[in-house]
């Protein structure tokens, strides 16, 4: 995880706030900016588990996306 502000930290900073979030993370995909995305937190503990949290959600992204698997949409 990169440290220091990123292009899309201001905007992180507001779904953080504003959500009253422990931890918050933006992706943007083609963006005004460009591509990348913010993480923040105040909780250490999440930030040492993140990377298993988006390969979890990487899995569940995958399963639903396959035909084969039950509850899959095979939208690709």
């Amino acid at each position: 995880m990169p440290i220091g502000a990123g292009k899309y930290d201001g905007i992180c900073s507001f779904v953080r706030i504003e959500t009253e979030a422990v931890a918050a993370i933006v992706l943007v995909i083609g963006g005004n900016r460009g591509s990348g995305f913010s993480v923040q937190t105040t909780n250490a503990a999440i930030q040492q588990e993140l990377p298993r949290m988006l390969e979890v959600m990487a899995q569940e992204i995958r399963t639903s996306l396959d035909p084969e698997q039950e509850g899959g949409s095979g939208v690709h």
